[in-house]
């Protein structure tokens, strides 16, 4: 039986260091590294935790990293962790569970 507590590992985080007005460059992000329990929220029913092995800034990312206050997308704020794409992430594994 796993421990109550999770193992704590290495999370390598992309972030990016303010709005991003034009065509998204390396520069406009920075990597940080901090550390993470592996454990799924006491809440969560039968829930399971994967890990992203690849970081994607699609057309749809780009909309969230500008200051635009009447976009209908919520925006990414500066200097933050994005938790929506980890949540994707997450529902993408589960339907494909799922389907078997």
């Amino acid at each position: 039986m796993e421990s109550d507590d999770g193992e704590v590992v290495s999370n390598k985080q992309v972030i990016f260091k303010d709005y991003v007005p034009g065509v998204l460059k390396e520069s406009d992000m920075y990597i940080t590294t901090s550390t993470i329990k592996l454990k799924v929220p006491e809440d969560c029913t039968n829930g399971v935790l994967v890990k992203n092995l690849y970081l994607s800034c699609d057309p749809y990312m780009r909309i969230r990293m500008r200051n635009f206050q009447g976009s209908y997308f919520s925006l990414l704020k500066p200097g933050s962790v994005s938790y929506l794409i980890s949540i994707l992430s997450f529902i993408t594994v589960s339907l494909a569970f799922s389907m078997f």
